[in-house]
């Protein structure tokens, strides 16, 4: 019975000694007080009342960094917060070196960002975020080194000016958008103009080609007339010329005017009317006197 006992506590003390630790963990191992490396993932086994572990989380976390006010170059003060991310890249010293990484980087940051913003007028501050990240990323690291702690990024969340300054930001802010809206109306009128002179001109170059076009065809139109009246003229001989003039002395002639301007030579028409008499009496076969 009494070995068993003692199986019995020895087995208990080694399940108390084993650790799963998972990926993203480490064990800081302290072997009667003297750190001896870190351990995981996977099963791990800390011996009792000789070992003590200190689980460390290698995954990157953000630190906000409370509203801080600061003084810029040119005297004005202004407000900053930020976030800080920041990951454990070597267990051991994250555990042996600081006590409180948490709160020791929030106060070496408070701290460097006051530095940064006082060398910067506040132009710079409020236009130059980019740089002020990358130089507040740069000397953190340069202190969290030696905690094994490496920050990965610097992000300002906000810079709040004073109220002056807000007051003189809104009035420029609304000075700039009247600008932009008359320069973009002016050149919407502009534009307009053009369009207008375009389609004007677009419009007198159609009404001209409409008006060749349309001489064009009407001269056509009067050769082609003027053709026609020349081949008809070409089939006309002098009899029908006579015929034609007697029609219109059979017009004057029912006319109730008693004057008559007639166009054309009376006696040579009628001279023309005889010899076209004569020429039908000659051709009249002779008259059958019993018939």
């Amino acid at each position: 019975m009494g070995w068993l006992a003692v199986a019995v506590v020895f087995l208990g003390i080694i399940i108390r000694g084993v650790r799963i630790i998972p990926e993203y963990q480490r064990l800081v191992v302290f072997r009667l007080g003297r750190c001896v490396g870190a351990r995981g993932p996977g099963v791990q086994i800390v011996v009792p009342f000789l070992e003590r572990a200190v689980s460390v989380d290698l995954r990157e976390s953000f630190l906000q960094i409370p509203q801080q006010k600061c003084i810029t170059k040119d005297n004005a003060s202004i407000a900053v917060d930020f976030l800080i991310y920041r990951k454990v890249v070597d267990p051991a010293l994250s555990v042996v070196e600081v006590s409180n990484p948490e709160g020791a980087t929030q106060g070496i940051a408070t701290t460097t960002v006051r530095a940064v913003i006082g060398d910067l007028s506040l132009d710079d501050v409020l236009s130059k975020r980019e740089t002020i990240n990358d130089v507040l990323r740069v000397k953190l690291d340069a202190v969290t080194e030696r905690w094994g702690i490496k920050i990965t990024n610097v992000e300002i969340r906000e810079i709040v000016p004073p109220p002056l300054v807000q007051e003189a930001m809104n009035r420029q802010m609304s000075a700039e958008r009247d600008r932009r809206a008359r320069v973009s109306e002016a050149e919407g009128r502009r534009e307009a103009v053009v369009l207008v002179a375009q389609g004007d001109r677009q419009s007198a170059v159609l009404k001209a080609e409409g008006e060749r076009a349309a001489v064009r065809l009407q001269a056509e139109g009067t050769a082609r007339a003027l053709e026609l009246v020349m081949q008809a003229a070409s089939q006309i001989d002098a009899r029908t010329m006579t015929l034609q003039h007697l029609e219109a002395l059979k017009a004057l002639g029912a006319s109730p005017s008693t004057r008559m301007v007639l166009p054309v030579d009376v006696l040579a028409l009628a001279e023309h009317i005889g010899n076209y008499a004569g020429e039908a009496l000659k051709v009249t076969p002779p008259v059958d006197p019993e018939a």
